[in-house]
């Protein structure tokens, strides 16, 4: 055990815990202090920085575009002769069921009920336009730019890791030619892995809490076991069996063999209620959600309603409550599913990992709001069920189950619908633990300990089971996104990082042939490194030196 302990980054381990408890103790000692405080922090977070968050979700898809259409995309990540670790549709499928989790589940099918009552762009509540619109938002908020933001990360450390060979999946070693080797692998480089390790630790189990009253909902619709506390714990210890023995069989067979279920699980679902519900409306309606979001994807992307509060101007807040929570909450998610992304992507060039990335995660969401969220809202403006008034009176769990309700044969579509929420969980959280574990191990060329993928999966569920009791989840999901605010500096220097790495080895290769460009040559000495940072300043004094000397004989 010792042996093995020796493999772990001591000061990301425990300062990551650290900071947790930190946190969560003081949320458990004083809950309505803690929140209070916590949510001057997000309020200030949205007002006043919600402008930098909009930029970023801007950056970050310009970025992509950048990289696509570059020599960059071509780079393979790994060797020449090397084929995909993971076939096509195993590779969309971890995506998407690692990358999303059961928030697709909940959100999918209950987001435009929220959207319908509080309208965008200071729309009449209710009107045609907000129902459109109502439509449309879910798939800008799941879309492109949020698999943007996720891919940040992904690119600097697909490229160390399986292009530069470095057997460690950490943020601080992709920021290397940023910050240079020296403080990447200082104080500054742990503090960075750190506060990394806590936003995934307090946003992964706030998402673990999330999801618990939804399962526990199902498990009450159809055996009448009581939905309260204690059996929403009892449903998070059965996800923790579940993605514990995953962790712990590996990525092969567990995260894979999990992902596989859960994709064509959940396509089963969405043909099911495609065939059984108005298949004409969801098509259209989809099909204009589309269209509206492209013809308005940078007006939707930029707007912080400037005039909100203005003279006879509303203010309705929607951009900070919504939009820019949205990007915060992706960005403290990001650098997780950037190595998990990273990781899964071997074989593959940067532009299939970057594409496919975008364009499977994307589309499988846009299947839930099409066809769940659709469902639902053809229910409520044909007046066979109001959903408004159920989402209001009693939460979006019963309100979800309502709408499943309405279906031929609900008991088994609740039934499955609740089964895929558990292994959404399991998949999501599986993938979450096992980076975590990557991140506090200095050598992961293989996989991550056992014992130590098992901690993280443990610990994951620990935070929620604790807060459920004093009420906290909320604002410990608050405190993971302000505590994430820095991430928003830390993003930009990702980005620049890949693109030093890369050009300057692309520069480096004596000759390459396209499409494919496979990096096989690396520089004796990088510019970041400490021999190169030294060497450079030795350059520039004997630059001086010699400009010194040219001026004294000329005097």
């Amino acid at each position: 055990m010792q042996k093995h302990f020796s493999l772990i980054d001591k000061p990301t381990f425990f300062g990551a815990l650290f900071l947790l408890l930190s946190v969560v103790f003081p949320l458990v000692l004083f809950p309505e202090q803690g929140a209070e405080w916590i949510s001057v922090g997000k309020t200030f977070m949205t007002d006043k920085l919600g402008v930098l968050y909009l930029s970023l979700g801007i950056a970050a898809i310009l970025f992509m575009l950048y990289v696509i259409f570059s020599d960059m995309g071509q780079i393979k990540l790994g060797e020449a002769d090397e084929e995909p670790e993971f076939n096509t549709s195993s590779w969309a499928a971890m995506l998407f069921c690692g990358g999303i989790g059961a928030s697709i589940l909940y959100w999918g099918g209950i987001e435009w009920a929220y959207y319908y009552q509080s309208p965008p762009f200071q729309l009449e509540p209710g009107s045609e336009e907000a129902i459109r619109w109502a439509a449309t938002y879910g798939l800008f908020h799941w879309g492109p730019i949020a698999w943007s933001i996720y891919l940040v990360p992904a690119l600097p450390i697909a490229y160390f890791y399986y292009v530069r060979k470095q057997p460690v999946l950490k943020i601080s070693s992709a920021l290397m030619p940023v910050l240079g080797e020296k403080r990447a692998n200082g104080g500054l480089g742990k503090f960075v892995d750190v506060l990394f390790v806590f936003g995934m630790l307090g946003g992964a189990a706030t998402s673990l809490g999330l999801a618990a009253p939804l399962i526990n909902g199902g498990l009450h619709h159809i055996f009448g076991i009581p939905n309260n506390t204690l059996s929403q714990v009892g449903v998070l210890l059965l996800c923790t069996a579940i993605f514990g023995y995953s962790a712990y069989a590996g990525l092969e067979k567990g995260i894979k063999f999990l992902s596989n279920i859960n994709f064509w699980g959940a396509m089963g679902l969405l043909a099911f209620v495609f065939c059984a519900g108005p298949s004409v409306f969801m098509l259209e309606t989809g099909l204009d959600s589309i269209g509206r979001m492209l013809s308005n994807f940078f007006v939707m992307a930029t707007w912080a309603e400037p005039f909100g509060g203005y003279g006879e101007f509303t203010d309705t807040h929607f951009p900070q409550d919504w939009t820019i929570f949205y990007w915060a909450w992706w960005l403290v998610f990001a650098p997780c599913m950037g190595l998990f992304v990273a990781r899964i992507s071997r074989g593959r060039t940067i532009k299939q990992m970057v594409v496919g990335s975008i364009f499977y995660g994307s589309l499988g969401c846009f299947m839930f709001f099409i066809i769940l969220g659709n469902y639902g809202l053809s229910l409520q403006l044909t007046g066979e069920l109001d959903v408004i008034s159920i989402l209001n009176a009693q939460g979006a769990p019963t309100a979800i189950f309502a709408i499943l309700d309405t279906l031929p044969m609900s008991t088994i579509v609740v039934g499955v619908f609740t089964l895929l929420c558990i292994i959404f969980t399991a998949t999501s959280f599986d993938s979450i633990s096992y980076i975590l574990a990557s991140v506090v191990q200095n050598n992961v060329s293989e996989e991550p300990m056992r014992w130590n993928r098992l901690f993280w999966a443990f610990t994951l569920s620990f935070l929620p089971t604790v807060l459920m009791f004093v009420g906290g989840l909320s604002t410990l999901q608050t405190a993971a996104i302000v505590g994430g605010l820095p991430l928003l500096i830390i993003s930009v220097m990702l980005m620049v990082s890949f693109v030093r790495a890369a050009s300057l080895d692309i520069r480096h290769q004596k000759e390459y042939e396209e499409p494919t460009i496979n990096i096989e040559e690396l520089p004796d000495i990088d510019p970041w490194s400490a021999e190169g940072m030294a060497f450079a300043k030795f350059e520039r004094f004997k630059d001086l030196a010699q400009q010194a000397a040219e001026e004294e004989r000329e005097a």
